[in-house]
C-alpha cells in the first residue's frame, strides 16, 4: 500500500465561486464565498476568441449572459462587458466575465486557493489547457518549486488544476509541469490507475453520486487523492469523508460550513 501525505488543501471548496448563492464563475461568487467563510473556490476556465482564459462553464452564453453566442467568439474584453450576474438575481446585476488572470490576482490578494477546472471547448484541449497552465504558472511562479507536481513537494498555496480532458492535463504538464494536477471523471473507471499514472495526476476528482466505500479505500491505499463534486448535503458530506474523501466541493455554502473536517482521518486505510 503506498500512502499519500495528508491533503495540504482546504477540505471543503465554494463551488464555482459562491454555490448556489451567488452567479457562478464571477468574483462577486468569489466574495459571497468569502463572506462566508470560504478560503477555498472551485471554477472553471475556458478560453476567449483571443486565446486569453476567461471564467466560464458553458460553451455560450445563453444561460448565464442571456444572449445567443459562443464564448469562443468573442474576445475576452468583450466578455467582460457581458452581464453575467443578472440571471442570478437582482444583487448581482452588472456583474460581468471575468479573466482568469484577473480572479486569481484576486485570490492571491484574499488567500483564497482555487481548484481550477480547465473547461475547454471542444477542439481546444490541448490550447486551453497550455493557457491555463501558463497564466497559473506566471501568477503563482514564486510559489511553484521544482518538480511540485508531486504530492510531497509542492507549496500549499500552489492551486491545483483539474479537467475531464486527458488532452488539456497533458498539455497543463508540457507548459507547467511543476503544477499539481488532478484528472476529472463522473463515474470511476476501471483503469484509474493507469490513467492517472499516465497524467501525471496527484489527485482524483469525481462524482459523489457514483462513488462506493470500496473505491474511495483503493484509490487512497493507492497513494492518491481523493476530491469530490458537488456535495450539497451535510449527511453526504459526512459520509464521503468517512470513506476517505480529502475533500469535496459545495453549492451549499448556507447548509455545509467552510471549516468541515473528517470526524476520522483515517477512514480511507480501513
Amino acid at each position: 500500500m503506498s500512502v499519500a501525505p495528508p491533503w495540504p488543501f482546504p477540505r471543503v471548496l465554494a463551488h464555482r465561486g459562491g454555490g448556489a448563492l451567488a452567479p457562478e464563475n464571477t468574483i462577486a461568487a468569489i466574495k459571497v464565498g468569502l463572506d462566508r467563510g470560504y478560503r477555498a473556490v472551485e471554477f472553471d476556465a475556458m478560453l476567449a476568441a483571443d486565446e486569453i482564459p476567461v471564467l466560464m462553464h458553458d460553451p455560450t452564453l445563453e444561460r448565464t449572459g442571456r444572449i445567443g453566442g459562443a464564448v469562443s467568439e468573442l474576445a475576452a474584453a468583450e466578455l467582460e462587458r457581458i452581464d453575467v450576474g443578472g440571471w442570478h438575481s437582482p444583487r448581482f446585476i452588472g456583474e460581468t466575465v471575468p479573466t482568469l488572470e484577473r480572479t486569481l490576482r484576486f485570490c492571491r490578494d484574499h488567500d483564497i486557493w482555487p481548484n481550477i477546472e480547465i473547461k475547454p471547448v471542444p477542439g481546444f484541449e490541448a490550447a486551453t489547457g497550455a493557457a491555463v497552465a501558463s497564466v497559473t504558472s506566471q501568477i503563482y511562479a514564486d510559489l511553484i518549486r521544482p518538480e511540485g507536481e508531486h504530492t510531497d513537494r509542492f507549496d500549499p498555496r500552489t492551486p491545483l488544476l483539474s479537467s475531464f480532458a486527458p488532452d488539456a492535463l497533458i498539455a497543463a504538464r508540457e507548459v507547467a509541469p511543476s503544477l499539481p494536477r488532478g484528472w476529472l471523471v463522473d463515474e470511476v473507471p476501471s483503469q484509474w490507475r493507469k490513467e492517472l499514472t499516465r497524467l501525471g495526476c496527484v489527485s482524483l476528482h469525481t462524482n459523489h453520486r457514483h462513488l462506493t466505500a470500496a473505491q474511495a479505500r483503493d484509490i487512497k491505499r493507492a497513494g492518491k487523492w481523493l476530491f469530490c463534486y458537488t456535495v450539497n448535503s451535510p449527511q453526504r458530506a459526512r459520509t464521503v469523508f468517512n470513506w476517505g474523501a480529502d475533500a469535496f466541493c459545495t453549492d451549499a455554502l448556507d447548509r455545509i460550513p467552510a471549516d468541515l473536517t473528517p470526524a476520522s482521518p483515517a477512514a480511507a486505510y480501513r
